[in-house]
């Protein structure tokens, strides 16, 4: 395996998928950026644009490259000839009104879920990026970020342990190289990380320090509700010095959840754990007689927001994934009628 292709992320998860002819004649890159122009590819030596043909863009949207994906080119590195298939997907219903999935990033092998100890901390919201990395099967980190400018910051840990006890929680000053010890454990060559969360917590200030120079652009929060400005616009994996590969995902406070059924249940999964003992299977913990769910909630061991926000992402997920189904038989339909009537022009 060349060491170049190594340092970027490379395993033999991919090069197992690499055709003997392809290994001989082609060259493999990864995508370091996706903009409206075209892609920004990387073999460890260097770096160049491409456009990918505007077959790829109007493919379904799960099937599009985008940042962090391996690609097989051809032997001059100018035509794109097949995408590997990826370990890893982070991906969101796309905003507005379109009927589409967006993909974040591909293959990622840690998400840090950033969050700040102020107002703009939400267990809710960490309940849903820690979803979207179970649906990716990526190991979620918690970082809490201006732990420096507040007194009970241990306050802000003990309310992220009660979202998870099993996900890692890391308290930082962004701004402090000591106090990101343990965070560049996860770091280390080859390994590729994304940073999550709103606009205003942090990722640029913490992918600067990591880097040890300014890669990312930062901007003040408003001191009235503690959000901040978007200033990451776009995605991009940069090198860290560590050997690490870090990617800064523009500001995103509500990730639209789809097709995480089974993500969703593992992140609740003391509420799981819980409807099993309630005396109807079918229980919706609201008013039944013998819910388990509701007298732990009585008792104090359960949150009443915590399975809220389940019934929430659960609704969520559902209702996303029918409407993606649905979509996609249309389209599949629609793919049919176009074949049928280009075969019948030609018979013509």
């Amino acid at each position: 395996m060349n060491a170049e292709l190594s340092d970027l992320g490379l395993s033999p998860f991919f090069t197992r998928q690499l055709t003997l002819e392809e290994m001989e004649h082609g060259q493999l890159a990864r995508v370091f950026q996706v903009q409206r122009s075209g892609l920004v590819l990387g073999n460890g030596s260097t770096t160049w644009a491409l456009s990918p043909g505007q077959d790829w863009y109007d493919r379904p949207a799960e099937q599009r490259v985008t940042v962090g994906d391996w690609l097989v080119l051809d032997e001059s590195g100018n035509r794109l000839l097949r995408l590997l298939d990826r370990k890893s997907v982070f991906k969101r219903m796309a905003p507005g009104t379109k009927v589409e999935v967006q993909l974040l990033a591909a293959n990622i092998d840690t998400l840090f879920v950033v969050t700040s100890c102020n107002e703009e901390f939400k267990e809710s919201r960490l309940e849903r990026y820690l979803a979207l990395a179970r649906e990716a099967d990526v190991d979620p980190v918690i970082v809490l970020t201006k732990a420096d400018l507040t007194q009970d910051s241990r306050d802000y840990v003990d309310r992220a342990l009660r979202v998870s006890e099993c996900v890692p929680i890391e308290r930082v000053n962004a701004l402090d190289g000591d106090s990101l010890e343990n965070l560049k454990s996860w770091t280390s060559r080859g390994s590729t990380i994304a940073l999550a969360g709103s606009s205003g917590v942090g990722k640029s200030t913490l992918l600067n320090s990591l880097a040890g120079r300014t890669l990312a652009q930062t901007a003040a929060i408003r001191e009235q509700d503690a959000k901040g400005r978007h200033t990451t616009t776009y995605r991009e994996l940069h090198i860290l010095p560590s050997g690490g590969l870090m990617l800064d995902l523009p500001g995103i406070r509500e990730v639209r959840l789809a097709e995480v059924g089974d993500a969703v249940r593992d992140v609740f999964e003391d509420i799981e754990a819980l409807s099993l003992q309630c005396r109807f299977s079918n229980c919706r913990h609201h008013d039944e007689p013998g819910c388990a769910v509701r007298l732990a909630i009585s008792s104090g061991q359960l949150d009443e927001r915590r399975l809220r926000n389940y019934e929430k992402l659960a609704r969520e997920d559902a209702r996303n994934s029918a409407t993606l189904a649905e979509q996609r038989q249309q389209d599949k339909a629609f793919g049919k009628m176009v074949k049928q009537h280009m075969a019948i022009k030609k018979r013509r």
